[in-house]
């Protein structure tokens, strides 16, 4: 990870506004943030500066957010996430084909965005976490704060971590608590979770 902040992002969007207003709301949430308005730029900017999650729009003129993605993919293992106005079969395909880690339908503001960032964070540490040395015959456990979450799960763990400042592990601790409390499954108390940030959110609230 970055040494600056929680993080270094690279941020594309043709659209200036939106662009300033994701780098804005992303550093106020205390992310390193790198911006680009074009797919060149962007590949350009992840080989020079290396970041840890890139979040990119998906239609753009020139190369494409998934033209950027799958370079991404293959010349630099940097994760990635998608923000896009357009959510039909064949872009949510594509989506999961590249192997984002989220993607967020627009029209968001940065409130929705700063959790799914968190959550994309903690999916990111789960799956880059060491595995624990084993004695030979030993079966290897992973703790909660480490083993992979389903998507669900983090991003739950992302709400969690940016209404209440909590760290991701300490996140997680309270929605296992949670679910143990109402005898559910970490998966169902999660989509519950994100159920209610869904209405709370649509209600203007």
């Amino acid at each position: 990870m970055a040494t600056t902040g929680k993080g270094r992002i690279l941020v594309v969007d043709d659209d200036r506004l939106v662009l300033a207003t994701l780098t804005h709301g992303l550093m106020q949430a205390g992310y390193e943030v790198i911006d680009a308005d074009n797919g060149d730029d962007a590949i350009l900017l992840a080989r020079e500066r290396r970041p840890d999650l890139a979040l990119l729009d998906i239609r753009m003129e020139g190369k494409s957010g998934f033209d950027v993605a799958a370079y991404l993919r293959e010349y630099c293992q940097i994760p990635f996430m998608f923000l896009s106005a357009f959510s039909d079969d064949a872009t949510v395909a594509q989506v999961k084909a590249l192997g984002a880690v989220a993607y967020l339908v627009k029209p968001l503001d940065i409130r929705q965005i700063v959790p799914a960032v968190e959550a994309a964070f903690a999916h990111i540490d789960a799956r880059r976490a060491p595995a624990a040395p084993t004695q030979p015959g030993e079966l290897r456990t992973a703790s909660p704060a480490t083993e992979s979450l389903e998507p669900a799960v983090a991003m739950a763990v992302g709400v969690l971590m940016h209404r209440y400042s909590l760290g991701r592990g300490a996140a997680l601790e309270r929605l296992q608590r949670l679910a143990a409390s109402e005898q559910r499954s970490l998966a169902d108390q999660a989509e519950r979770l994100l159920q209610a940030v869904e209405l709370l959110s649509s209600s203007g609230h």
